[in-house]
């Protein structure tokens, strides 16, 4: 046989099964749609799946069934819902709480996370909680992570001057190769550290200088969750908006339209060097 047409032969056989593979590691179109269908979702949660594009989301951050997955500060457990299904069998999402004992708040969140867990063991039943220390934070096992996710959270840390720590504890956990995926409400360019402290948005540059900072490389952005409504100029800041709605019926229709915040999706890597 010539050697281009056994190259051909060999590319042909060996095709279906790399494509199989990537398949395996990868969560299916039609697990996405059994789980977020799923009669266990509240449906306060499920309304927001067309602002926070949970399935596209998902994938860009490299979502796999055998995965562990480690997510920051889960509060009521939106994406609990979809996560925990979704690795329960061949994977294993761990809900990363404040410890009980940081405020009365973290204990009520922890609370409510867990009796969401305990009402629905058919799909929580794998899920595990691990409590930390926001000043000290430990994450799991180092090196014990396929992936760490956290979801508009960024801005809670750097108001609270514990990001380097918590972006430093992702790295720790995660594996050589292992991804950080970060959403958050982001702020016009060249907005000073005051203005994110006091709006909740945060700029791109300094997202990324946190994780950078911390020993990550920054892979790839998306515009998955962009919203050029968002104008960032609110009198309560992101809270304005959608879900919070802080000025209550004031304006309320101007801001439900507008909708959730503009925000960032980044995706880092932990070098394997």
């Amino acid at each position: 046989m010539k050697p281009a047409l056994l190259a051909l032969t060999l590319t042909a056989l060996l095709a279906p099964a790399v494509s199989q593979a990537a398949e395996s590691q990868s969560v299916s179109a039609e697990q996405y749609a059994q789980v977020l269908k799923g009669t266990w979702r509240a449906p306060e949660n499920v309304a927001r799946d067309g602002y926070r594009h949970p399935q596209p989301t998902l994938q860009f951050f490299g979502l796999g069934p055998k995965q562990t997955v480690v997510e920051i500060t889960p509060g009521n457990g939106w994406y609990s819902e979809l996560l925990a299904p979704l690795l329960k069998e061949q994977g294993q999402y761990v809900a990363a709480v404040q410890a009980p004992t940081v405020s009365d708040y973290a204990r009520k969140n922890e609370e409510k996370l867990k009796a969401k867990f305990a009402a629905a063991p058919a799909q929580y039943a794998k899920a595990h909680v691990l409590e930390f220390d926001p000043k000290n934070p430990v994450f799991g096992t180092p090196g014990s992570a396929d992936t760490v996710l956290t979801f508009r959270n960024v801005h809670n840390w750097v108001l609270a001057d514990t990001a380097p720590l918590t972006f430093k504890a992702f790295f720790d956990v995660l594996k050589p190769g292992g991804v950080l995926g970060v959403v958050d409400h982001r702020a016009k360019d060249g907005a000073s550290l005051d203005d994110i402290k006091h709006s909740g948005y945060l700029t791109t540059d300094y997202v990324v200088k946190l994780a950078t900072d911390a020993g990550f490389k920054l892979e790839e952005k998306s515009e998955i969750n962009a919203n050029p409504k968002d104008t960032k100029d609110y009198p309560e800041g992101v809270w304005t908006l959608p879900p919070a709605l802080t000025l209550g019926e004031k304006d309320r229709a101007k801001y439900v339209a507008i909708g959730e915040s503009d925000r960032m999706t980044l995706r880092f890597v932990k070098p394997t060097k």
